[in-house]
């Protein structure tokens, strides 16, 4: 690409170009970055609109007049399947378009493609924004959700580790806009809720007005067939009195192993010799999912609702959540490399078992029991908002990144493609199924849904314990011996990797 030597997809390493991180990868990195923000604010916008009564009184007057069952049980208050079809409908959407979203980019371009997801998104917000029935609410979320499984396939491949932490610190800072916005919006007594979700117009606006100055790389030239204007592209940006014709060769030659390995990346990543990466495609997403902390980061608003606050309060204690999961974020980034994978994975996962049995506890021994009114007292709300708080921070220092940085890691180059994706849609779907059932589990299962999750990121933490090895500091390129040493996974790695390890203690 544009700017520095890189490796080759087959790991070969091409030869220095200087150039270092040119404007123009700052600029793409940014832009798809930036992306991440809108995805951000609208996870975070829904839930706190879902509570609305303004929200509720035009599109769902049965939940506000308290129809299902809210005067009998409060953890049935919002129990109704459109009102989270609103919110589940973006992921349903997101998953149906990263499908295709990387054969589309390489049809016709990064600048085509955020051009794309940039109009869905504005188009997006502003059908929710002037929404006059529920079927405009879902097309809307449904249209932003196609923005967001386009969008996310616009990361240059040399810069993917830097993007994919600006990516998530953008999405954690979209949810907290959204949350803070969601505050003082709720004090506007019948459109409120209008410009909560038109609001996503303006990052809209910028990412379409900016993807028109983001180039194509000359590596994304040749791959649609255009050598020559991708030898022009990169003689501009080293300058006319360059000789580019030894780096274009190199471009070429990367272009042409990438294609080689994109082709039948996924029947390799079921073949023998790939169990382990394929086990890892499916188990970290949907372990992700299962830690529960979608549709608390969704549905925090309903929550707080559920256990006696005002709406405004219930939307301040989910802007209070947002800002630690920003504190969490920022110090994983930090000790993620020093502490390493695992750690963090028993640390996160223990304290997130412990704060979810505290919940159901609470919510189960204070909350609408027979003799009691159908709220529980401020104190004991006040600590559900404490022990809320303190497992948002044990996941943002846990599976919140490390759900993105080890499939990062742990991919070889010939099925890198396909984990990748397989990890991203799995992601995606599943947070679909659970903005879907969450409100009718909570309904049915009431304080024991937070049993069940802590359930399931008990058994997780037990999988990673057995299954995962450390990653941290290991180059790609010696990714394979890691595995070949796996008490488990070395039945299944190929000849080539126990014969690595083999050459490698025997020096």
């Amino acid at each position: 690409m544009a700017g520095g030597g890189f490796a080759a997809p087959d790991g070969s390493h091409t030869h220095d170009y200087g150039g270092g991180v040119t404007f123009p990868v700052v600029l793409t990195c940014l832009m798809a970055a930036s992306c991440g923000l809108i995805f951000g604010y609208d996870i975070g916008v829904s839930g706190g609109v879902a509570q609305m009564e303004s929200f509720l009184r035009k599109f769902f007057p049965e939940v506000l007049s308290g129809k299902k069952n809210a005067n009998r049980d409060a953890y049935c208050r919002y129990d109704d399947q459109l009102l989270t079809a609103f919110t589940s409908s973006l992921f349903i959407a997101a998953t149906l378009s990263s499908l295709v979203a990387g054969r589309v980019t390489r049809t016709v371009g990064r600048q085509a493609v955020m051009l794309m997801g940039g109009a869905l998104f504005l188009a997006g917000s502003t059908v929710n924004a002037g929404a006059i029935n529920i079927a405009m609410l879902i097309t809307g979320r449904m249209l932003l959700g196609f923005g967001v499984g386009f969008t996310a396939q616009t990361s240059p491949g040399r810069w993917r580790g830097a993007f994919t932490t600006a990516y998530t610190i953008f999405l954690v800072l979209g949810t907290l806009v959204a949350t803070v916005i969601n505050y003082f919006t709720n004090r506007i007594p019948s459109w409120g809720w209008r410009l909560s979700l038109g609001l996503a117009a303006v990052p809209a606006t910028i990412v379409v007005l900016g993807a028109l100055f983001v180039p194509d790389t000359p590596s994304s030239m040749v791959l649609r067939g255009r050598p020559d204007a991708a030898r022009a592209s990169l003689q501009r940006v080293r300058g006319p009195g360059v000789d580019v014709e030894p780096e274009f060769k190199d471009i070429v030659r990367a272009v042409e192993a990438a294609r080689r390995n994109d082709e039948g990346a996924y029947a390799r990543l079921r073949g023998e010799g790939y169990r382990h990466y394929l086990v890892m495609a499916l188990a970290i997403p949907a372990f992700f999912d299962l830690t529960g902390v979608i549709v608390i980061s969704v549905f925090s608003p309903v929550l707080f609702r559920t256990i006696g606050f005002t709406s405004q309060k219930a939307v301040f204690g989910s802007v209070m959540l947002s800002l630690v999961n920003l504190a969490a974020t920022s110090v994983s980034s930090f000790v993620v490399d020093r502490a390493g994978r695992r750690v963090l994975f028993f640390a996160g996962g223990a304290a997130m078992i412990i704060c979810q049995l505290a919940m159901s506890w609470i919510l189960g021994d204070h909350l609408a029991k027979p003799h009691q009114t159908a709220t529980m007292t401020r104190s004991y709300a006040v600590a559900v908002l404490v022990l809320m708080s303190l497992y948002t921070f044990s996941f943002g220092l846990s599976w919140g990144p490390l759900k993105w940085v080890i499939p990062s890691e742990i991919y070889p180059v010939e099925v890198r493609s396909a984990g990748q994706a397989t990890t991203v849609s799995v992601a995606l779907c599943l947070s679909f199924a659970q903005t879907q059932a969450f409100v009718a589990l909570l309904c049915a299962m009431r304080y024991a849904i937070f049993l069940f999750y802590a359930g399931w990121v008990l058994l997780m933490t037990a999988f990673i314990a057995a299954f995962l090895p450390e990653t941290k500091g290991v180059p790609l390129e010696a990714m394979r011996s890691v595995w070949a040493r796996h008490w488990y996974w070395r039945r299944f790695v190929t000849a080539d990797a126990k014969q690595e390890v083999h050459d490698e203690n025997s020096m």
